[in-house]
C-alpha cells in the first residue's frame, strides 16, 4: 500500500497545472492559456509592424510635408513661360527639390572659395549687427557644425568609464585627446587625458562632458552604433558578443576531440588569449 501511494501523481493531461514526479522534480512546465499566447503573439507582432509603420508614417510626412513645401516654393520663385522646359519642370513631382539640391551643392562649392569666404564674412558680420538675430544666427550655426563636423572630430569608440562614483560604470563615447589649454592645465596629472562624453538615457543629446586619464578607461569592441542603441533602448537590446576565452576553449575541446593523442600544438593561458601565444608556448613549439 505504501509502495502504491508512492507512485508518481500526475494531473490529467488536460489541465494547464505543472506535472511533477514523486519527489517533486518539474516534468512539464505549466501550459499557457489561450489568452496568454494571444498576447504574446500580439506583442511579437507588435514588434514587427510598429517600425515598419513608423518608418513609413515618418517618410510619407517628410514627403508630403517638408519635402512638398520646398518643391512647391521653388516652383513658385522660378517664373512661368511657354517652354517645354517650364512645363516638365512643374509637372514632375519633386522637381523643385533637386533644383534646391543643385543650388545648395553650387552655395557650398561658392562657399569654399576665397571670394565665397569673403561673402560669407560680410553677411555675418551685417547678422552680428543685429542683436537678437545674432544670437539665434551663432546658436544655429554652432548647431549644424556639430552635427556636420568631419569624420575625424567624431566619435571614435566606446569604452566604459568609472562614473559617477567608484564602482560604478558608465558607457562613453571617446572624443580624443585633451587639447589646447585644458591639456595644458592637466599636464600634472602625470599621464594623458582624454575626452569622453557620457550620455544620458534614453536622451543621449544630452549628456556629460569629462576629461579621464586614458588608463581608467575600459574599451568595449562594440561599434558606436551598438552602442548608441543600448542607449536609446534602455539596456535593452544589447548587441552581440563572443568571448575570446570561451572560444579559445571551444577551439581547445574541438581540437583535443578531433586528435585525442596528439599533444597539442600550443596552449594558450590568459595572456596568451589576449595577446596571442605566451612565451612557455612559444618555446614548447620551438
Amino acid at each position: 500500500m505504501e509502495n502504491d501511494n508512492q507512485e508518481e501523481t500526475r494531473e490529467p493531461a488536460g489541465k494547464a497545472g505543472p506535472e511533477k514526479d514523486k519527489d517533486g522534480v518539474l516534468i512539464r512546465p505549466p501550459r499557457k492559456s489561450l489568452l496568454s499566447n494571444l498576447w504574446s503573439s500580439f506583442l511579437a507582432g507588435v514588434v514587427v509592424v510598429a517600425p515598419i509603420a513608423i518608418t513609413v508614417a515618418l517618410v510619407y510626412w517628410f514627403l508630403t510635408g517638408p519635402m512638398a513645401e520646398v518643391d512647391t516654393f521653388v516652383k513658385r520663385v522660378i517664373p512661368e513661360n511657354d517652354s517645354s522646359f517650364n512645363a516638365i519642370f512643374r509637372a514632375t513631382p519633386f522637381f523643385g527639390v533637386l533644383v534646391a539640391f543643385a543650388a545648395i551643392v553650387l552655395l557650398g562649392a561658392f562657399a569654399k572659395n576665397f571670394v565665397g569666404r569673403a561673402f560669407i564674412r560680410t553677411g555675418e558680420e551685417i547678422l552680428d549687427a543685429v542683436p537678437i538675430v545674432r544670437n539665434l544666427y551663432r546658436f544655429f550655426k554652432n548647431v549644424f557644425e556639430t552635427a556636420l563636423q568631419q569624420s575625424a572630430r567624431s566619435f571614435k569608440e566606446v569604452a566604459l568609464v568609472e562614473y559617477p562614483r567608484p564602482g560604478a560604470w558608465a558607457l562613453s563615447f571617446v572624443i580624443g585627446e585633451s587639447r589646447a589649454e585644458i591639456a595644458y592645465r592637466l599636464r600634472d596629472e602625470g599621464e594623458e587625458m582624454t575626452a569622453v562624453f557620457v550620455p544620458t538615457v534614453p536622451n543621449p543629446t544630452s549628456g556629460f562632458l569629462l576629461y579621464v586619464p586614458r588608463s581608467t578607461l575600459r574599451p568595449l569592441s562594440m561599434t558606436v552604433e551598438d552602442a548608441a542603441k543600448l542607449i536609446f533602448s534602455i539596456g535593452l537590446v544589447v548587441p552581440e558578443f563572443v568571448d575570446p576565452d570561451e572560444a579559445v576553449k571551444r577551439l581547445e575541446e574541438i581540437v583535443k576531440a578531433a586528435a585525442p593523442e596528439r599533444k597539442p600544438v600550443f596552449r594558450l593561458s590568459m595572456r596568451g588569449r589576449r595577446h596571442g601565444r605566451d612565451k612557455s608556448s612559444r618555446n614548447e613549439s620551438a
